[in-house]
């Protein structure tokens, strides 16, 4: 996918130039130059390198931006090494001259980019379990209709799905366990590289994912005997390296700055957080003592319950803490228990946490509250939820301008729609993917689990959506895009960027955010337009066959099925697609979001009346769990070098997104 909107690095008062006139000519001829560039650094590499091996671990998606573009099979072992990473890790299709930006292919991820990725693939596993535990409930209760509507006395008793239950996020965990895929294997002291103080973990399992706390249950993480060796030779073990403080020890004294901390066992687990017996100098407990005595700082981190969280809690890192002092003494409860006292080290960024409430920024409870408000409600009532916009920027501030908000797509009279197609025959609720004939289409499943109102699994190439002329209703769980919005958005007003987006609300990865609207009009048409800023290529055909160096997708979809959808000369198509959205003069809250080179939602390309992919809807999806009040981005795919003025000469814009691995440059 290729967004071709270029409004989101300068304010809207600067001068934007476009392609124009002779634009497809031009676009050809650079991809043409960028082509022979990629096959001269392809072959140095080669040449110099003698292969990829684990110097090229972290690059920038190269080794599947490889195969496509030459013809080549990639390194059996990088594949290995990014599996799981191809879809997850990067969802928004960006182009292979575009990775290029940072260099040669030895170029390394930041730290911060790398716990990004691992986490999305913990999201994208999870999700997948979360599909295998749906469907396990609903055969249970399937089978559990039928055992009571049965007549015969000997029926089988129904599966008793609750004592069969798994944790989709336990199951997630052990499969990077499994696959070696955890970020940071090896625990360390001190802070982990890539999580700053202020990041938020919804499940314990997120944080052993990336290593940050290695026991999913255990309070205190350490470090054992076989880690005597090497720069920890001189220190004595166990050694304690985090601890979690969730208010499960009824004797914890957590005043922030300072905390007194209850060690570990003799606790009642049944959750009334009352001792049962004495503790004892072993394990995690002996772990914090040694940190007393070697001066060994540790990593505290603290949960709340949160209706967000999937496990219902959020666990945010406070930073480091000296362990200062121990005791034992005798609990609440009368059994012998140790206390450790923490005291944060100085010099770190402020708490967001204290001992009840979790703090995201503060979120607006009503209009009267908000700051800087310009309009109540952009859409005019279009949407179910209102949009705000406001602006602390300007003065005077002034509200976003120059548009007609319309919800939905609006067509080119020179455009034709294809008739609906068929659809599926399922009543009420698509739930059999081996009779439903929209599931087959996505490769014999559903895109989407029903949790937290309908996620998508994973970026595909197209997604298949049921229709008009299905027999399911709208609550189908594959119909999720079809459903509006659903969080609370507000517009607002940045010193260097324009208008961008952000949500009130805590978004799930593989939530769908909104449409990307506008008015559907044939890219050919554009030609003689001196500006717009707007403009949304639909190249999820040029995505599938991987032209003009587009990176490819989870390839699951019915391929004769694409065929019959338009000509078969549709599949040799040129890399400029033959459709695009102009939202410049009109359309939804997506034309206000930013370009980011780490973003947090992707693009999604759906078919649900029709199936013909070059006038796909395009969708905006949330790639990471996104917290309230974090603003909205996506990659939007530009290939460095590839825009050009009226003049003909190579154009450049500055990029601002101020990510750790921001290309500098938009295009």
């Amino acid at each position: 996918m290729v967004a071709q909107s270029l409004k989101c690095t300068e304010t809207e008062s600067e001068v934007f130039t476009r392609r124009v006139s002779a634009r497809i000519k031009e676009k050809q001829r650079a991809d043409k130059e960028l082509l022979v560039r990629r096959r001269v650094l392809s072959d140095q590499k080669d040449v110099g390198g003698g292969g990829r091996g684990k110097s090229v671990k972290h690059c920038y998606k190269r080794a599947r931006a490889d195969k496509t573009a030459n013809g080549e099979n990639a390194n059996v072992e990088l594949e290995k090494t990014h599996k799981g990473f191809e879809v997850a890790a990067e969802p928004m299709n960006r182009s292979l001259e575009a990775t290029e930006a940072g260099a040669a292919c030895t170029f390394e991820k930041s730290d911060h980019a790398k716990v990004k990725e691992t986490l999305r693939l913990f999201n994208k596993y999870y999700l997948h379990f979360v599909q295998e535990e749906e469907k396990r409930c609903g055969k249970a209760e399937a089978e559990r209709k039928a055992s009571k509507a049965s007549k015969s006395k000997k029926r089988a008793a129904p599966e008793d799905t609750k004592s069969k239950a798994k944790r989709p996020d336990l199951k997630a965990v052990s499969k990077m366990m499994e696959t070696n895929e955890i970020l940071y294997y090896e625990k360390r002291i001190g802070d982990i590289p890539g999580i700053k103080v202020g990041h938020q973990f919804y499940a314990r399992a997120e944080m052993v994912a990336v290593g940050f706390h290695s026991h999913w249950l255990n309070g205190i993480d350490y470090m054992g005997q076989n880690y005597k060796k090497g720069e920890y030779m001189n220190y004595t073990f166990p050694l304690a390296v985090a601890i979690v403080l969730s208010g499960m020890y009824e004797d914890d004294l957590d005043n922030a700055e300072d905390v007194v901390y209850t060690g570990q066992g003799g606790h009642d687990l049944t959750g009334n957080k009352r001792q049962i017996q004495d503790q004892k100098m072993e394990r995690g407990n002996l772990a914090l003592k040694n940190c007393v005595e070697q001066c060994v700082p540790v990593r505290v981190v603290r949960g709340h319950e949160s209706k967000s969280s999937y496990t219902g809690r959020v666990y945010t890192y406070d930073g480091l803490y000296k362990v200062v002092q121990y005791w034992a003494e005798k609990g609440i409860s009368g059994f012998t228990v140790y206390k450790y006292r923490l005291r944060r080290l100085e010099g770190q960024p402020i708490l967001t946490t204290n001992q009840v409430h979790f703090s995201f920024g503060r979120v607006p409870q009503s209009v009267s509250e908000i700051r800087g408000l310009v309009c109540e409600d952009i859409t005019g009532g279009q949407e179910s939820l209102p949009i705000p916009a406001t602006n602390l920027v300007d003065d005077p501030p002034v509200a976003p301008i120059g548009y007609k908000y319309c919800k939905s797509i609006q067509v080119e009279k020179n455009v034709k729609l294809p008739t609906n197609a068929t659809g599926c025959s399922c009543k009420g609720h698509c739930v059999d993917p081996k009779i439903c004939a929209c599931a087959m289409l996505n490769g014999s499943d559903f895109p989407y689990v029903s949790r937290d109102g309908g996620r998508l699994i994973e970026a595909k190439d197209v997604v298949f959506e049921c229709g008009p002329k299905c027999g399911c209703g709208p609550d189908c769980v594959n119909r999720t895009s079809q459903r509006g919005l659903k969080y609370r958005l507000e517009v607002f007003r940045t010193p260097k960027k324009g208008w961008a987006v952000r949500s009130w609300d805590f978004i799930p990865s593989g939530a769908p955010v909104c449409e990307y609207t506008g008015i559907l009009v044939r890219t050919q048409d554009l030609d003689n337009v001196s500006e717009n800023n707007y403009i949304f290529d639909i190249d999820c055909l040029q995505t599938m066959r991987g032209l003009g160096g587009r990176e490819r997708r989870l390839r699951d979809v019915t391929v004769s099925t694409i065929i019959s959808s338009g000509r078969p000369d549709d599949l040799k198509s040129e890399t400029v697609p033959e459709f695009c959205i102009d939202a410049g003069s009109t359309g939804n809250i997506a034309r206000f979001i930013n370009h980011s080179c780490e973003p947090n939602l992707f693009v999604q390309c759906v078919l649900s009346s029709h199936h013909d992919i070059k006038l796909a809807r395009v969708m905006l999806f949330a790639a990471d769990n996104i917290p309230p009040l974090q603003e909205l981005t996506y990659d939007y795919g530009y290939a460095l070098d590839s825009v050009y003025g009226p003049d003909g000469k190579i154009k450049q814009m500055a990029c601002y997104c101020g990510a750790a691995d921001c290309r500098k440059r938009l295009f």
